[in-house]
């Protein structure tokens, strides 16, 4: 057996975080065992669904790298299939007609309610002749009697009683194929052998088997992944922060960390936290998913994206970072080679966003000192080595410009007044930078280069002398 995996989302949104961990749990397992991963866009709600959202959906699988087999399928340009299927379900005799108006429905479930029942269709139009030329709905012929199990290959053994289920709608009355059907009639055909979806569709399951059952067709084998949570331990919302994929792409984040971090949520291995895409299919195994809900951690995504910038390929950063420079006003042409500075700076950043704004100071001059740090440094005392700081860098070469002879001045600078390399550099640094953090002292003189060094030692001379 060739296994098969789908990842079907419904295009009324953007590709939600949790759908995008589904959609790895499915490529995983698919590519684990050999076998092919198929994406259907699951597109029957008509008034919600949006060719926006599809072009969101594949956006962020593109993105994501989950690249797909087969497909993108969609159930519109289905709907003769699926009414081929309800037309032999009603031939067969296990699905009818039912014409019950809405009044006598909510009367029904108005007074099941009352009886503190579970609301359920009756059965009244089972064995009742409604005329076809009339409005009406198509019902599955639900078995009345026995136990429908769901052998969860992450919950285990779920079953369910029939007579619980009611005769579901599998055609409305406006001849639109309803979802419980379609998606039995798309797995049959696509040949789909393990259904990886939310725990939101475990209700739905035992009603696609019955179906499936009455198609002659074995189901599939199912495994429902438990929901997100936000860190109050309520579902995951926009309230938690941004939950689609690609706002976390605009954000700055490395699709590989994300999807890192995403394998992580419900699942482990030792105690081993990064994972390759190779090392994710070869050791991820779906009957290792807990059972519990997991907790969506900013902070921890954060740590997994500061150690993948630290560790990847600065010429792929560079590319990637450039846009969010663009978006501060910044052409990187106009500075210091960029790929030296994300050496530079990639390891002090979490995400390309945060690279870009640590970045900026290499290429342009800023407009206010951090406050804190221009006190405790850019101090009277502060005055007399900057001034033979901006004294000795005027007189170097363009070409003496380097990080050694940088390192070597300051040095100097700092034995002849008699006082430690930080009571010269830091002041050095905030004047430079606006802020008492940033990479060696030497390094980053060389990234600002000589103009704008001169250039902001002078406008911090000029800060000082306002104290009076």
């Amino acid at each position: 057996m060739t296994v098969r995996t789908r990842f079907a989302p419904s295009p009324t949104g953007y590709l939600h975080i949790g759908g995008a961990r589904t959609a790895l749990f499915c490529y995983l397992y698919a590519r684990k065992h050999g076998g092919q991963f198929i994406l259907r866009i699951e597109d029957t709600d008509l008034e919600r669904s949006t060719a926006e959202s599809v072009n969101a959906i594949l956006e962020g699988m593109t993105w994501l790298g989950l690249d797909y087999d087969e497909g993108p399928f969609f159930q519109t340009q289905r709907f003769d299939r699926y009414n081929q299927v309800i037309d032999e379900l009603l031939a067969k005799g296990l699905a009818y007609r039912c014409d019950c108006p809405k009044e006598r429905l909510e009367k029904l479930r108005i007074d099941q309610m009352a009886r503190k029942q579970k609301p359920r269709y009756d059965g009244h139009c089972r064995n009742l002749r409604v005329d076809p030329d009339q409005p009406h709905v198509i019902r599955f012929k639900n078995p009345v009697d026995g136990v429908v199990v769901v052998d969860d290959l992450i919950r285990g053994r779920v079953p369910f009683a029939n007579e619980e289920l009611d005769d579901l709608i599998i055609r409305r009355s406006d001849g639109a194929p309803t979802y419980n059907l379609s998606v039995v009639v798309d797995d049959i055909d696509m040949r789909i052998t393990h259904v990886i979806r939310g725990d939101d569709h475990l209700n739905n399951t035992p009603r696609q088997i019955n179906i499936l059952r009455a198609l002659g067709h074995e189901p599939p084998g199912y495994a429902h992944v438990p929901m997100i949570l936000g860190e109050d331990g309520t579902r995951l919302s926009k309230r938690h922060g941004a939950v689609s994929v690609i706002a976390y792409r605009d954000m700055g984040y490395l699709p590989e960390a994300l999807l890192n971090y995403l394998v992580r949520l419900g699942w482990s291995y030792g105690d081993r936290e990064l994972f390759s895409l190779d090392e994710m299919i070869e050791y991820f195994d779906i009957k290792d998913v807990n059972k519990a809900p997991s907790i969506f951690n900013s902070s921890k995504l954060s740590w997994l994206n500061q150690q993948y910038l630290q560790h990847a390929d600065p010429a792929r950063i560079t590319r990637l970072v450039s846009p969010h420079l663009g978006h501060l006003g910044i052409d990187p042409t106009t500075g210091p080679d960029l790929i030296e500075v994300v050496k530079a700076m990639a390891p002090r950043a979490k995400t390309l966003v945060d690279l870009a704004e640590l970045s900026a100071f290499c290429y342009r001059d800023f407009e206010t000192y951090d406050e804190a740090s221009a006190k405790k440094h850019l101090t009277r005392e502060a005055r007399l080595p900057l001034e033979k700081l901006h004294e000795r860098f005027e007189l170097m070469a363009f070409d003496d410009w380097t990080s050694e002879q940088l390192k070597y001045t300051v040095e100097r600078v700092a034995e002849e007044l008699g006082v430690g390399f930080g009571k010269v550099a830091q002041p050095l640094r905030v004047a430079i930078v606006g802020r008492a953090a940033s990479p060696g002292i030497e390094e980053t003189l060389r990234l600002v280069g000589k103009a704008a060094t001169l250039r902001r030692i002078e406008q911090a001379l000029a800060h000082i002398a306002q104290l009076g």
